[in-house]
């Protein structure tokens, strides 16, 4: 492949991004405009966040698109984003379709309207066979919600005991199917996860930028991959622990 300037020479890239797409109002508030101007303008840096994970190697991509706590947002920013995000399908899916992502929607769907539940099921259906880059949309989601409902799931599933539930087979019933997140980009400049994945993020590298999510381009989604590309990750171990185990015969 030729590299072009999205592309970065470091390999060490995150298998799984994670982007809290934070700053859609502040952005429409500074120029004078109302909160819907700034979700309306956010699309380019979905975009922009799909081509650059492709041209690098990332694997997952999970963007927080509505949380379950959206819904204490106005009524009419609400009926805004719906009718948004059914846009976004009507317009994104078949480009997504064949540069080969596939979709995957993960939250509590049931609470959207038929219309909507029917343009996120063809989404996935139309994209199913895909397997260049898995794109999780999150939305109606909660990192809470995700870890009850999984265990409502283990416990109507299967018949186990208390010693052999596992975090690999609790994992495995996330939405996100047992894939952590390597890398956890905030835009925005909140330093908070706000319930996304809290789970997934347990070893996660967090890049938190005030950029807002509409100006989040290709070359800011560069920083944050090349910024994890410099990390030592630990998983937990201190830094004593990774340099002792390096050095033991």
């Amino acid at each position: 492949m030729v590299k072009t300037s999205d592309q970065i020479d470091n390999p060490v890239m995150p298998r799984h991004v994670a982007i809290i797409m934070d700053g859609n109002g502040r952005w429409a508030e500074r120029r004078g405009k109302m909160r819907i101007f700034g979700h309306s303008n956010a699309t380019s840096a979905v975009r922009s966040a799909v081509r650059v994970s492709l041209q690098n190697g990332v694997q997952i991509l999970t963007l927080f698109a509505f949380s379950s706590e959206n819904w204490r947002r106005p009524k009419d920013e609400i009926d805004y984003l719906m009718s948004l995000f059914g846009r976004f399908l009507d317009s994104e899916i078949p480009e997504l379709k064949n540069r080969g992502v596939k979709i995957r929607f993960i939250g509590e769907l049931s609470r959207f309207s038929a219309e909507l539940q029917e343009k996120i099921r063809r989404a996935e259906e139309e994209t199913s066979a895909n397997g260049s880059l898995l794109l999780n949309i999150a939305a109606n989601y909660g990192g809470r919600w995700d870890i009850i409902n999984a265990c409502r799931r283990i416990i109507e599933e299967r018949s186990i005991s208390s010693e052999d539930l596992s975090e690999e087979l609790f994992s495995s019933y996330l939405s996100t199917a047992g894939e952590d997140v390597d890398l956890m980009i905030r835009t925005g400049g909140e330093m908070r996860i706000s319930n996304f994945l809290i789970w997934q993020l347990a070893y996660a590298e967090l890049y938190v930028t005030d950029v807002l999510w509409p100006d989040f381009s290709d070359e800011e989604y560069l920083k944050a991959l090349k910024w994890f590309s410099t990390r030592e990750r630990r998983f937990g171990c201190t830094g004593d622990q990774i340099r002792s185990s390096k050095t033991s015969p």
